[in-house]
């Protein structure tokens, strides 16, 4: 890739993405035991690329710190209804309306994130899996969200959002990364006032990256932009939803595969057979799992700066993120 194509891509993500994180996680000591639960992840690694706004909606909604543990209850109303109330073990001590009201206040007001990253099994900002007690029951469900991250979900659907303890999984880490630098351009895409023209070059350059982790995404967001004779806004709203949608797909070595092996296409009239040769193997090698991602890609980065192509060097699927943080040396 060449010097001017990587400074035309620095310019354009020159502004860090703006996420939102659970205060406990960047080590602020509000858990309700007085404690916190840094993220190394996030804090010395991510934050050297991001900025961090941090949330506790415990004490933003008055609750001390230490204080006594709340949960999520399962009630029915008086109509038979099964709602579900955020309150102490006993019932005692009900947060349920001032956390909601609080959370959608925060939920609507957050158009300027990029991300969002909670805390796991927390009863106001786990996002799934989160425990949900039955009065009077020895069964529990493990199948509630957080009251805070629910909101902000609901109000933000193409928000790239995590866990703490997902981001443990190293797929699921690079792919909450890559989604977060996916959002950001496409914030600064709208500020910069939406036309078709505009859409059709985001489209152009995220071609390979969405080809990598869904195919037929790519191809309705196509479809999308070829046909669609509504209005700009609107375009926007269902491109971004299906974009996000499919980004979010786990990419694997098989897609992957598939789209080094359409990359080495563009080389085919360029390389001596021994080139062609190495890298075909390289590419299977990543295919089998002996070698990670950055291998074939490091091969084509070097193809591509020796036979320099336009198209190829905007394509965000070589660098979706810095390079830096080291993601697909895992991958």
């Amino acid at each position: 890739m060449t010097d001017k194509t990587q400074a035309v891509q620095t310019s354009e993500s020159t502004a860090k993405p703006s996420l939102g994180i659970s205060a406990c996680l960047v080590g602020q000591k509000v858990r309700f035991d007085g404690g916190h639960k840094r993220s190394a992840f996030c804090l010395d690694m991510l934050s050297e690329h991001v900025k961090f706004q941090s949330f506790c909606p415990e004490v933003a909604i008055g609750l001390s710190v230490p204080r006594p543990t709340i949960r999520l209850i399962e009630h029915q109303s008086d109509d038979n209804k099964q709602l579900i109330a955020l309150s102490q073990p006993d019932g005692s001590g009900d947060v349920t309306e001032k956390m909601t009201h609080y959370a959608e206040q925060v939920a609507s007001s957050i158009d300027h994130l990029s991300g969002f990253v909670f805390t796991a099994k927390s009863p106001s900002c786990g996002m799934e899996r989160v425990k949900v007690y039955q009065p009077n029951s020895n069964y529990n469900r493990n199948d509630g969200i957080g009251l805070f991250a629910q909101a902000v979900m609901q109000h933000n659907p193409n928000l790239p959002c995590e866990e703490n303890g997902r981001l443990n999984d190293q797929q699921l880490r690079e792919n909450f990364v890559l989604r977060i630098f996916a959002y950001h351009q496409w914030q600064q895409l709208e500020a910069s006032g939406l036309t078709r023209h505009k859409l059709y070059q985001f489209q152009a350059k995220y071609k390979y990256l969405l080809m990598s982790h869904c195919g037929s995404g790519y191809a309705k967001l196509g479809k999308l932009l070829a046909q669609s004779e509504q209005p700009i806004e609107l375009i926007a709203q269902q491109y971004i939803r299906l974009f996000m949608q499919a980004l979010s797909q786990l990419a694997t070595r098989k897609t992957h595969t598939n789209t080094l092996q359409h990359l080495q296409g563009y080389f085919s009239k360029m390389l001596n057979k021994r080139q062609k040769t190495e890298l075909t193997a390289q590419i299977m090698a990543y295919r089998q799992g002996i070698v990670p991602l950055f291998a074939p890609l490091t091969l084509i980065k070097h193809y591509l700066n020796e036979f320099e192509n336009q198209y190829l060097n905007l394509q965000v699927y070589f660098n979706p993120y810095p390079q830096s943080l080291k993601l697909r040396y895992s991958l």
